[in-house]
């Protein structure tokens, strides 16, 4: 099928739609001045998000039942805190507040526009590693207008497993040539054409910082390539 027969557009959200870096930056600073702790906030950003690949390769290699990316999360804020000397200065209910950072990070600043027109025109959702209430969290908090929410959570598979890509589409009643990939990372684009998807590479060569190597170009044959959502409405005529 061509790409006017795109009838949903399905994205990544961590570093596609929103900032992460930034935003658990910004989150972990707070707690480390109530604390008296000096720390490298975006050292902790990074450091925290080093862990969510290996994390979730535990689910997704069967070596443990299914789990959502708040327990992950979780499991690895409590890993990192030692190597930045946070280990024994926050309460279980901080803990939880400081995990829950991943609830509330900004959108890019063109993504709420972009995909408020691409809705017009398309049913738009996430399709994340993210769970429910981590999603819908961070939906009304920065006012991303989904249709609703798929990710993870739903298909109960991490990506790039096929058959999440599949699940999505099936959840939606179209086809997977009716469902656009919406990315900015290749990996997951690749895998999603794997299973017949469309697809859309948006780069953010901010996601990782100013020494970001990964993703800063497209390295696939992707069925669309736009600067930042705003022209991905454009070519979608939207």
């Amino acid at each position: 099928m061509p790409v006017s027969d795109v009838k949903a557009l399905i994205f990544d959200v961590f570093g596609t739609c929103v900032d992460w870096r930034s935003g658990i930056a910004r989150e972990v600073a707070a707690v480390a001045r109530t604390k008296g702790v000096d720390l490298d906030t975006l050292a902790f950003a990074d450091g925290w998000r080093a862990r969510y690949q290996p994390q979730m390769e535990t689910v997704r290699s069967g070596k443990r039942p299914w789990t959502i990316l708040d327990v992950l999360h979780r499991e690895s804020l409590e890993a990192i805190l030692p190597q930045f000397g946070l280990a024994g200065k926050l309460s279980p209910a901080e803990t939880d507040d400081l995990n829950r950072a991943w609830h509330r990070l900004d959108p890019w600043p063109d993504a709420v526009a972009g995909l408020s027109r691409l809705k017009r025109k398309f049913i738009i959702a996430p399709h994340s590693n993210g769970n429910l209430a981590l999603l819908v969290n961070m939906a009304k908090r920065a006012g991303i207008p989904w249709d609703c929410i798929i990710g993870a959570e739903v298909v109960r598979n991490y990506k790039p497993v096929p058959a999440s890509y599949t699940e999505a589409a099936r959840i939606l009643g179209l086809a997977a040539a009716e469902v656009m990939m919406c990315a900015a990372h290749n990996g997951d684009l690749r895998a999603a054409q794997a299973q017949g998807l469309k697809t859309a590479f948006i780069p953010r060569p901010a996601e990782h910082g100013p020494g970001q190597k990964t993703d800063l170009t497209p390295d696939g044959t992707w069925d669309i390539v736009a600067r930042d959502f705003g022209d991905l409405a454009d070519q979608l005529g939207a």
